[in-house]
């Protein structure tokens, strides 16, 4: 810290050891990190890591999930985690996550993200790269907007309620 840098990173964690003691981690050294810098988490990347890292003081992160889990047909929204290889998908003409905005969900079905993941187009892999980006921007903006309203307890409660709810 007393290098008076623009932020501070922590490293070396999220690579294999348990989620917890990630966060026990984040919460041992970010009393000793400045308060008016950036805190970088590297290579951290579940929703829900995100979350609990943000609720112990974290601003910023980097990690190839989103981007690697779309080319492989996983796909976050709201309400839980899509895995389009599985063949529930194969006739569900509803949007991937009615409450996502983005140009996936706005324009194609289930069914048909279904069908180019099955078949190895690489269009499936682009519009689930846009969803799952799409999806991390907004739950990023809606962490600040919480936190700037004070209400970021709140948010992560629903939140959480959402995913438990699962995907329909």
């Amino acid at each position: 810290a007393e290098l008076e840098r623009d932020g501070y990173a922590i490293g070396g964690l999220a690579v294999g050891e348990p989620a917890e003691v990630m966060y026990e981690m984040i919460s041992e050294v970010e009393p000793y990190m400045p308060k008016d810098k950036i805190r970088y988490l590297m290579g951290v990347g579940t929703p829900g890591n995100m979350i609990e890292a943000v609720s112990r003081g974290v601003d910023l992160f980097d990690c190839v999930m989103p981007t690697r889990n779309a080319r492989n047909g996983w796909l976050f929204t709201r309400f839980g985690d899509v895995k389009l290889k599985n063949s529930r998908y194969r006739n569900d003409l509803r949007p991937l996550d009615p409450s996502c905005n983005c140009y996936t969900c706005r324009n194609f079905t289930r069914a048909y993200l279904h069908h180019l993941h099955k078949v190895g187009e690489i269009l499936g892999a682009r519009l689930n790269t846009i969803h799952n980006l799409s999806f991390y921007l907004q739950i990023m903006q809606e962490m600040r907007d919480s936190l700037e309203a004070g209400t970021f307890e709140a948010w992560k409660k629903q939140f959480a309620e959402d995913r438990a709810r699962g995907v329909e």
